[in-house]
């Protein structure tokens, strides 16, 4: 049986998170290991739960996506990390490609390309 793919959902919209762990329910080889509600706590969750792919949204409260990404990335660098937001704005592309993101799905495309997007961050 292949390893499932663990991840901790970071958004601050409790209905988003809701939708974003559905979609990755349907997929057999993910399983969500959390869900955090802003920056700090996706910090923290990353640190206890070990997760192979955290999903960041940019604009969260406490501490934003950015710091947080390139954070989680300083101190776990074999836990990759996925931007999911509503910006495609090239300074926001960049800056996180900067803070050490594996993938960047913008809100509209998630159906499209999040289940694809997560497996690979995890390889």
């Amino acid at each position: 049986m292949t390893p499932r793919v663990r991840v901790l959902i970071a958004d601050d919209d409790p209905l988003f998170m809701d939708a974003l762990e559905a979609i990755l329910g349907i997929e057999a080889q993910i399983e969500v290991a959390g869900r955090a509600h802003d920056g700090e706590e996706a910090l923290r969750l990353a640190g206890e739960l070990e997760p192979d792919v955290v999903l960041m949204d940019l604009s969260m409260p406490v501490v934003d996506g950015f710091e947080a990404s390139e954070r989680i990335r300083a101190e776990a660098p074999d836990t990759a990390v996925v931007v999911l937001t509503g910006s495609s704005y090239a300074e926001d592309v960049e800056k996180a490609l900067q803070a050490g993101v594996s993938g960047y799905v913008t809100k509209d495309r998630i159906a499209q390309d999040l289940v694809r997007t997560v497996l690979a961050a995890s390889d």
